[in-house]
């Protein structure tokens, strides 16, 4: 298999606002709004990911890895810090339709989606707005994640519950 990632210049082009080096970026994903995204350094983004920042934005932190299919819409902002690693399939949501409350005025929830420092988004799992993910985290496959982890602690389930404490 040959890896296909989009070469400096063609990342520069893109109004990407790269302030790191050692990019690797599938030449394969789908990104709205180029110049609300910041790139730190060793980053890397796998096939078939979307990222959707035409409204808010996403600011990317440095030894980052996104795996392939992942969405990130970024309407209420995406801040994911340093060391992380988030698995095939991971769906964050910044922005949503509130299904709980349901009105006329078809209410979102939309707020700042904040991943802290050596975390790990198992597959499949989804984030959604005004959530934050403190350092140390670790979310198991297929979660959902609506209320604030706790830093080095591990969860899991539909919602997400506290597990057990993670080794720093």
């Amino acid at each position: 298999m040959k890896d296909n990632f989009l070469s400096i210049n063609k990342l520069k082009k893109l109004k990407l606002k790269i302030r790191g080096k050692n990019l690797k970026i599938s030449s394969n994903i789908t990104i709205v709004g180029e110049s609300n995204i910041q790139l730190g350094n060793n980053v890397r983004i796998d096939d078939y990911t979307i990222i959707s920042a035409k409204e808010g934005f996403l600011k990317i932190g440095s030894n980052v890895h996104i795996g392939g299919q992942c969405y990130l819409g970024c309407g209420g902002g995406i801040e994911i810090k340093d060391n992380v690693n988030i698995a095939q399939g991971v769906k964050i949501y910044s922005k949503i339709n509130d299904y709980i409350k349901p009105s006329k005025d078809n209410k979102i929830i939309k707020g700042l989606v904040k991943i802290g420092k050596n975390v790990i988004l198992g597959s499949n799992t989804v984030i959604i707005g005004k959530t934050q993910i403190k350092d140390g985290a670790t979310v198991g496959a297929l979660s959902l994640v609506k209320n604030n982890l706790n830093s080095w602690s591990v969860y899991a389930g539909v919602p997400a519950k506290f597990i057990k404490k993670r080794k720093i």
